[in-house]
């Protein structure tokens, strides 16, 4: 699928993006930290699964590799605008109204925790239009239902092709009840991330 005038207008409206994925989305999230530009102006919350209780170098891996200020997220931390933020292990990340991030220490969703679903409807709640949400590879349905209630609230909702992705279950899934406007493969998404 082309990009639109639709697509490109709606991300340039937007002022949060959010991104979420699992198994095989490691990679094209890596990517996307690299290629964001410095003047981005907008915040971005990443979402992905890891092993609970399994020390990551994700945030270092991909701090040393951003041209944005980037850091793993803290209870009632202000969300800042131009900023990457990186959903911390064995937490669900929520938004609150006033503009701060809240950690969550309940029961795993879908079998993970941080829960893309979690974040997905929180952000939806609070920034309704104002977001652009992208739903990467992963081996479960994490992700599916938050980014339908992303899309009912007027955010632009976008599946990675199932195709194409390492592990198809997890776009699929949110394709399969109508929660992605749009289905794009990984370069696509890149070209509409990078105007």
């Amino acid at each position: 699928m082309a990009l639109d005038d639709n697509i490109r207008q709606r991300w340039a409206q937007s002022k949060i993006l959010v991104l979420g994925g699992s198994a095989g989305s490691f990679k094209l999230l890596f990517k996307l930290v690299k290629i964001l530009p410095p003047n981005f102006d907008k915040t971005v919350i990443i979402v992905i699964h890891r092993k609970k209780n399994f020390f990551s170098e994700i945030e270092k891996l991909f701090a040393e590799n951003s041209r944005m200020l980037l850091r793993e997220i803290s209870d009632k931390e202000p969300i800042q605008g131009n900023t990457i933020y990186i959903a911390p292990a064995n937490y669900h990340t929520l938004v609150e109204n006033e503009g701060f991030f809240s950690l969550d220490v309940s029961e795993p969703v879908w079998y993970s925790k941080p829960s893309i679903d979690v974040t997905f409807e929180s952000v939806a709640d609070v920034y309704k239009e104002r977001v652009t949400a992208v739903l990467f590879s992963g081996a479960n349905q994490d992700g599916a239902g938050g980014l339908l209630k992303l899309r009912l609230n007027g955010a632009l909702t976008i599946a990675q092709n199932p195709q194409e992705a390492e592990m198809a279950e997890m776009p699929q899934a949110a394709i399969d009840i109508h929660a992605a406007e749009y289905i794009l493969r990984a370069n696509e998404i890149f070209e509409l991330l990078e105007e």
